[in-house]
Formats: C-alpha cells, sequence, structure tokens
C-alpha cells in the first residue's frame, strides 16, 4: 500500500478524472482492521467517485474521512513493523553477546561452567518433584547462566546446585518387612526385653499392613549402656533400610536443624538433609539419639525445628532453609532416644512413644561379658 501526500484539490482532480482510490484489504486484514469496515469504505469511496464524475466536484468531509482512515491503518503497519525490527534486533544482539562470552570462556579456560549448568538443568527436568520446585531451580540455573563464573555469587550457586544434585531424590530402600525375620534379628543381636520387641513388632506390623507410617514416634528411654542405639539399628535390619544416627546432644541452635541461608558464608543445608544424603536413600531409618539434651537460646529452639520434622502431616513438604525447596521426610522411620523423660519438650513428648528399658542387674553385666554381642534383657 502506497501512501501519497496531495493537496484536497489534486485529489479531487485525479478522482474526478476517472482514477481509482484502492483500499488494500488483505493489507487491512493484517494490522486488524474489520474486513467489513474496509469494504464498506471502499464501496463508499466508489460511490463518491461515480458522483464526482457527474458533479465534478467530491465532498470534501467524505474524502477527508476515508484518507484518515487509511492514514490510521498505515500508522499502524509502521508501528508494528518498528516493534518488530527492534525486537529483531534485540534478539540478534543478545545472541552475538552470548558467543562473545561463550569464546572469552572458552579463551579463559572456564568452558567447564556451560557444562555444569546443562548438567544441573538435565537433573532437574529428570528429578521427580513438584512444578513448582522445578520451576524455582530453573529459575536458579538461569541465574547462574547469566553470571561470570569468577563472580563469588556463581561459586555460591555452583555449591547450592551440588548439594542439590547429591540429594537421593526419588531413590528408595524396598522394604522387607517379615515379622518373623524381625524377630529373628531382634532376639539375635538382645536377650530378653520382650515387652520392647513384641511393641516393635506390632509397630511393624501396622507398617506392613498400611504401607505407611502411622502414629508417634518411637522413643527409647533409659540409663547410658542400656541398648537404645542397638536396638535402632536392629529395627534398620530388620526391615532392609539404611541406618543414619544424628546426635543431638548440646545442640542450641535451630540452624543445626533447618541448615543456614545462602546469604551467610559458609552455608551450608542442616544435619536432617546432610544425614539424607550421607544414607543415599529418601526412606533410611533415622535415630534421633539424646532428643532430651536439647537447649535453646538467642539462636533459636532446635526442638521448635523438630516439631516439623517429626510430624507426619507436614514433613513431606519439609523447608530446609539452605535448599529453600519441599524436601520429602514422610518416608523417613524416625526413632528417637532419651535417658530422661522430663527434660523432653512438651510439644516433642506428645509426638513421641515412650518405651522404656531399664539399668542391668549383676547377672545381665556378667551375660554381656562372657557374650558381648548381645545385650542382655529380663525375659519379662
Amino acid at each position: 500500500m502506497l501512501m501519497t501526500k496531495l493537496k484536497s484539490e489534486e485529489v479531487i482532480g485525479s478522482l474526478t478524472s476517472g482514477k481509482v482510490f484502492i483500499i488494500n484489504c488483505h493489507g487491512c486484514k493484517e494490522v486488524g482492521f474489520p474486513e467489513e469496515e474496509a469494504n464498506a469504505l471502499q464501496k463508499k469511496l466508489a460511490e463518491l467517485i461515480e458522483q464526482g464524475k457527474k458533479e465534478k466536484k467530491l465532498p470534501s468531509k467524505l474524502l477527508i474521512d476515508a484518507l484518515d482512515a487509511q492514514r490510521e491503518i498505515l500508522l499502524l503497519e509502521k508501528d508494528i513493523a518498528k516493534e518488530t525490527r527492534k525486537r529483531m534486533e534485540k534478539m540478534q544482539r543478545e545472541a552475538y553477546l552470548r558467543e562473545q562470552i561463550r569464546s572469552m570462556q572458552e579463551s579463559l579456560g572456564d568452558g567447564d561452567s556451560e557444562k555444569e549448568i546443562s548438567r544441573f538443568r538435565e537433573f532437574i527436568e529428570k528429578m521427580p518433584a513438584a512444578e513448582d520446585t522445578k520451576e524455582k531451580l530453573s529459575k536458579e540455573a538461569a541465574r547462574m547462566e547469566r553470571m561470570n563464573p569468577q563472580s563469588p555469587d556463581y561459586t555460591v550457586l555452583l555449591n547450592y546446585f551440588e548439594w542439590v544434585t547429591s540429594l537421593p531424590f526419588g531413590v528408595y530402600t524396598k522394604d522387607s518387612v517379615n515379622l518373623a525375620q524381625a524377630r529373628r534379628v531382634l532376639d539375635r543381636e538382645h536377650y530378653g526385653m520382650q515387652k520392647v520387641k513384641d511393641r516393635i513388632l506390632e509397630y511393624l506390623a501396622v507398617f506392613a499392613l498400611t504401607g505407611k507410617l502411622q502414629g508417634n514416634i518411637l522413643c527409647f528411654v533409659g540409663p547410658p549402656g542400656v541398648g537404645k542405639t542397638s536396638i535402632a539399628s536392629s529395627i534398620a535390619e530388620a526391615v532392609g533400610r539404611k541406618f543414619v544416627r544424628m546426635s543431638l546432644g548440646g545442640v542450641r541452635d535451630e540452624a543445626e536443624i533447618r541448615g543456614h541461608r545462602r546469604t551467610y558464608i559458609g552455608a551450608v543445608p542442616g544435619r536432617i538433609v546432610s544425614n539424607i544424603r550421607r544414607a543415599g536413600t529418601m526412606n533410611p531409618v533415622f535415630l534421633l539419639d539424646e532428643i532430651d539434651k536439647m537447649a535453646s537460646d538467642y539462636k533459636g529452639d532446635p526442638a521448635s525445628a523438630m516439631l516439623e520434622v517429626l510430624d507426619t502431616s507436614v514433613n513431606r513438604a519439609f523447608q530446609d532453609h539452605y535448599l529453600d525447596i519441599d524436601f520429602d521426610l514422610s518416608q523417613v522411620l524416625f526413632i528417637a532416644t532419651a535417658n530422661n523423660v522430663e527434660d523432653i519438650p512438651p510439644a516433642l513428648y506428645d509426638r513421641l512413644e515412650i518405651i522404656e528399658l531399664e539399668s542391668y542387674t549383676p547377672y545381665e553385666k556378667q551375660q554381656i561379658a562372657l557374650r558381648p554381642n548381645l545385650v542382655v534383657r529380663h525375659t519379662t
């Protein structure tokens, strides 16, 4: 479509001399101009031309309206072409700059960063996680891609992704809950303790029937050296799961449980996530040793952080401050130990099922000396 600036007399003269004034309807459709309106305008101009031939003149107002409509269409086409050209230039400029950056990185020996980012993106795409988690990690990878590999922020993100990719997302140990086998394992490692063993077998029987960890967390309470830790290890062997132990004695900082935020220098995940990584599976038997020895100070209350860890209704979306993504703890079999029930925080106590183990008698100590592989208990 060609736009020609003419004086009104020249336009009228050209129209009355038999020249045709055409509006390109295809062009109108491309810029969103209604086809019906374009056809009506073209029809009206044809009528005006015929009228001008007869009367040797053309009504100026109708002609101006027609030219204004055509002018608006042309201006709109011009604006669209201008915006399209700007976007194309921006895309070409960005592609050129990326190639320059890539060439400079290869010259400086930083080409490995691109491979690392590709590896992280592949891990994010395949990881079994919610879409919002994948979206958050993808944004972090995109931000890392724009950074200079020599910058401190790049190193922080690199360490973050190394942690994320080392976690066993989607890795679960297949349970082998056989009550007869569990009884043999418990009897082999611990003599006596019939009440304790019976309660453990009841707990495992419910788990075998439902396939879910239900009820309160088992907590073995007794003086030091009566076999609390060893019986937790035997439970892990009986169900065929990995076993990890985390000592809570003297823990005063909430960050020990939830981790540090990445804004801190040297930040790392909390000990819950760290032990899950060490286990290499998302469903280990996790021993919380000496849960009664936690304390609180100005750095926070670790007992409050443990509430989310042990609550089976919310721990499937546990939030570690360092990871800042949902981390599923719902399949972890938590077991706790304590020396004194009175020192357990009340909120935690409500989530525990207390199983007491008494001290050894002189006879039991003698039997332990003779058979060191056994933890001898009364057959009550």
